[in-house]
């Protein structure tokens, strides 16, 4: 079973059912204070921050630092260059200083070489029917 609970206008309290009292002024605005208290305090016009027992006192004063939820530290960036799984860093910074000209040539070696393992495989296979 919940309780609906309300707060308390002034002391910041929860408010359980059958507790409280309503008050409502001419302009149909509507407060809801805990008890007489908190009622009598709100007419006198006094401010709940510089009253003690009152939650805006204590969070103005930082009194609660157990409810304040620590902020996540935001993980920084860092960069360095790291080798990679089976090239060292010294083989990628050499394939990176390289020109593409000779970059592109040594693919196209690579494709052709790639190729003619296919044609060899497919033409295996007809001999072999």
């Amino acid at each position: 079973m919940v309780l609906k609970t309300e707060v308390c206008r002034f002391s910041g309290l929860k408010i359980y059912p059958g507790h409280g009292m309503r008050l409502t002024k001419t302009d149909s605005q509507t407060f809801l204070f805990l008890n007489a208290k908190c009622k009598r305090l709100f007419n006198l016009r006094l401010r709940p921050a510089k009253l003690a027992w009152t939650t805006q006192y204590r969070k103005a004063h930082k009194k609660d630092t157990n409810i304040v939820v620590a902020r996540k530290k935001k993980r920084s960036i860092k960069t360095g260059k790291r080798s990679l799984v089976g090239a060292s860093l010294e083989v990628i910074q050499k394939k990176r200083t390289e020109k593409t000209e000779v970059r592109a040539a040594a693919r196209d070696a690579a494709l052709r070489e790639i190729k003619e393992r296919q044609r060899k495989a497919k033409d295996a296979k007809k001999g072999k029917k």
